[in-house]
């Protein structure tokens, strides 16, 4: 190896094609050939490289002293593999991320095509398959150039493996600034380079050394190893390398920065064009391949890699999501640390549970639902799939970084919760105010108790002093609603319509307060809501997994934080027939060898919610979209479905949830980062249109319906189960309220089938935008 005026090795090529003129000895001679083999002999009897000091001047003293350093040193390499890019995928085995410190993919020796092999080993040690790891010849050669008053290193591709294999161990234990260079080398590092090179070919094969050399080598400073230094610049595996572009990367390892084709293409040229001459030299291409190679002009097809979640081709914030999950699990290595170093340098493969299918149409829905967004409302959808807990689909009309489509930006995940139950951060902005999607948590309670769906409850009743007679086993219930307290107000409706005996059905499908606090009066026993909330996994959106806490009254109709996917998960519980599944994101965790070394396995609580509690309140919920807050959906999904609407106090929070049998989705709009009312959702234009207020079926329902329109076909939509009759109709019905008897009420809930219409990617609002029935 030949090095220049610039630190890198020569662009000139062998001695066989410089002068020979000036040199100490001829070895084309008989005696120089003699005082070659003499001084060969006396340079290996102490393996002392004369590059730092000529051969005539090495004395007795000086040999001794070297060969006693040399028995010192260690004679095996502790071959670290060197740092990987880790991939994050999709279920489908599509790529969503890479994530790395060095981009490098490891490949096997018969994944690379002949020519870079061929190329390396003409160009950096054409001897590679004659020498024990050190070549004397190339010593002597080393030698007598430099005694010319040129500049030439001996290094093997052995010692240069080794080299690289020294700096990537100092690089894993996180000592980089101990790393040793060509040309920072004393006498003791080439000594012991020597050694290990000696020790490594015994312990190694020449095909394995080869192999380790151009997984481990630096291309350029995006590119480690000849897979990644391929896709860098010509965009192809290194397997399909073509002559001119192998040689080509071939002379880069001589001096990355200085013949960096991108920058200094007449360099690169150059320098490939004396590689070319090498092979041809060497025997490894013929005079036509040489000159075809010679001909080729530089042609690169730069990829550039992009590493890190923000950069992802689908699903940042799931990606994020993921990432996040393994920084926080032991499983993958003792301290924070450690896990953040094997994810970025481990080359694992994270293979998650995303469905491509539905986060292209996820993504496209919540970009067109706020058009340009001067405002920066936010939007996210989120679908997990019932029974199992996999969260296949995660987006938001946000990115990570500028520059990507958007001016929205923001690192937050509007869909999970800020930590996870052992405060580890996730990423997320910490959930939003639900509103009346909370309703059916006060349903199932009702159900669970063996209570009718049609039974009237008096949701003319505002008045809910402190002291009532609330029915409790567990906490006291706290809060009031009673004008006559200061400080409190009587409970409101959305309209002055509803105020009035009803059915519980008509109650959650039209999103009545006053129907579901009479539906909490008529309960034998309050806490039954909190055990409905937490069979069903909600929790507040703030971390640690702490539950909502359900005796305060003000939390009933939804004014605590819960992220989109816990909410989305919950409605799983109904869909998926009362059996609770833990939220899963990654399938499965493989290191770089392809061994399984993690996942998430489902894990699911079959009768969390007894089955015919959940048929029942499906039956109820298929009710909002046929004849409640959700008629104002425009979109209709042309198969079985249930949801429920839900808006917060400001209309600046503002949701659907709902659920085909196979899918369970979560849809947002609104103010991600703030429910009160410095952002109202009131007399404001969203995407071109004016709302006198916003509610949860305006945006929020046809992005949940536009979406699901296009997806739900994917999984199980077959008909919903059929409840008990004794939960639909019961035997009689009451005020539970007050203990009267008044006339039966209508049994509700068919099965909509309403056939799907065709709908544009932006959600069309109603013609009307004055709220109707409730706090939807």
């Amino acid at each position: 190896m030949h090095r220049d005026p610039h630190g890198t090795r020569s662009s000139r090529l062998a001695p066989a094609r410089q002068g020979r003129r000036g040199r100490l000895v001829d070895t084309r001679t008989r005696w120089g050939k003699l005082i070659a083999f003499l001084g060969i002999s006396a340079v290996c009897g102490v393996l002392v490289a004369g590059l730092i000091t000529p051969a005539v001047a090495l004395g007795e003293s000086a040999a001794n002293g070297s060969a006693q350093l040399f028995n010192g040193l260690p004679s095996e390499l502790k071959v670290t593999p060197p740092s990987q890019v880790t991939r994050v995928l999709a279920a489908d085995g599509s790529q969503i991320a890479t994530l790395f410190t060095e981009n490098r993919v490891n490949v096997p020796l018969d994944q690379m095509s002949g020519s870079i092999k061929n190329a390396i080993v003409a160009i950096e040690d054409y001897r590679f398959y004659q020498h024990g790891g050190v070549d004397p010849v190339g010593i002597l050669r080393a030698l007598t150039t430099n005694a010319d008053g040129g500049h030439q290193g001996a290094s093997t591709l052995t010692q240069q493996y080794v080299t690289n294999a020294l700096n990537e161990n100092l690089a894993a234990e996180g000592k980089s600034a101990d790393l040793v260079f060509n040309g920072q080398k004393g006498v003791s590092d080439k000594l012991r380079e020597m050694k290990l090179a000696i020790g490594l070919e015994k312990q190694m094969s020449k095909d394995q050394i080869l192999q380790g050399y151009l997984n481990i080598v630096p291309f350029s400073g995006n590119a480690y190893g000849i897979q990644a230094a391929s896709q860098y610049f010509f965009s192809v595996d290194a397997k399909d390398l073509s002559l001119p572009q192998a040689a080509l990367l071939a002379g880069l390892v001589n001096g990355p920065s200085y013949y960096d084709p991108s920058v200094y293409p007449d360099r690169a040229v150059s320098r490939r064009n004396l590689v070319l001459d090498a092979m041809l030299q060497h025997g490894y291409i013929n005079q036509q391949q040489h000159d075809d190679a010679v001909k080729t002009p530089l042609q690169l097809k730069l990829n550039p890699p992009q590493q890190g979640c923000q950069y992802a081709s689908q699903a940042p914030y799931c990606c994020d999501y993921v990432i996040h999950q393994i920084e926080n699990d032991p499983a993958y290595g003792t301290t924070t640390q450690d896990r953040i170093d094997r994810i970025m340098t481990g080359g694992l493969t994270i293979k998650t549970t995303l469905d491509p299918r539905l986060q292209g149409p996820a993504q496209t829905q919540v970009d067109a639902t706020t058009g340009t967004n001067p405002d920066k409302w936010g939007t996210a959808l989120v679908t997990v799939q019932p029974g199992t807990g996999k969260i296949i689909a995660m987006a938001q009309n946000s990115r990570k970084v500028a520059g990507q489509g958007t001016d929205f930006v923001s690192d937050y995940n509007f869909n999970v919760d800020t930590s996870d139950a052992n405060g580890n951060a996730l990423g997320g902005v910490g959930g939003m105010q639900p509103g009346s999607t909370m309703k059916p948590v006060t349903l199932a309670a009702w159900l669970s108790e063996g209570k009718p769906t049609n039974q009237i409850v008096d949701a003319s009743k505002r008045r809910y002093a402190p002291g009532y007679p609330w029915k409790t086993t567990c906490s006291p219930v706290s809060g009031s609603f009673d004008s006559a307290v200061s400080g409190s107000t009587d409970l409101q409706n959305d309209d002055d319509l509803h105020y009035r005996p009803m059915t519980v059905r008509e109650g959650i499908y039209n999103s009545i307060n006053t129907a579901t606090f009479a539906s909490l009066a008529g309960l034998n026993d309050f806490c039954d809501v909190q055990r409905a909330a937490d069979a069903m996994g909600l929790h507040l959106g703030d971390g640690g997994n702490k539950k909502i806490d359900l005796s305060v009254l003000g939390n009933i109709l939804g004014s605590q934080n819960v992220a989109p996917l816990t909410m989305a998960n919950a409605f799983a519980t109904f869909a998926a027939d009362g059996t609770y599944c833990t939220p899963i994101s990654i399938s499965e965790v493989d290191d770089s060898q392809g061994q399984k070394i993690g996942g998430q396995a489902p894990s699911c609580q079959q009768n969390a919610l007894n089955p015919d509690v959940a048929k029942a309140a499906t039956n109820v919920l298929q009710d909002v979209l046929t004849k409640g807050s959700g008629l104002l959906i425009p979109q209709k999904l042309g198969v079985p479905a249930a949801a429920k609407t839900g808006t917060n106090q400001y209309n600046n929070q503002t949701w659907v949830v709902g659920y085909t049998r196979g899918l369970a989705t979560a849809s947002f709009f609104g103010d991600a980062f703030n429910g009160s009312d410095a952002h109202p959702g009131q007399n404001v234009w969203i995407n071109g249109k004016h709302y006198d207020s916003v509610d949860g079926a305006y945006i929020a329902g046809p992005q949940w319906a536009a979406y699901m329109q296009q997806v739900a076909g994917l999984y199980d939509h077959r008909d919903f189960d059929a409840p008990p009759q004794n939960l639909i109709s019961g035997s009689t019905s009451s005020y539970q309220s007050q203990g009267t008897t008044p006339s039966p009420g209508t049994q509700l809930g068919t099965t909509p089938a309403t056939p799907a219409a065709p709908s544009s990617p932006s959600p069309t609002p109603p013609a009307a935008t004055t709220k109707k029935n409730g706090r939807g």
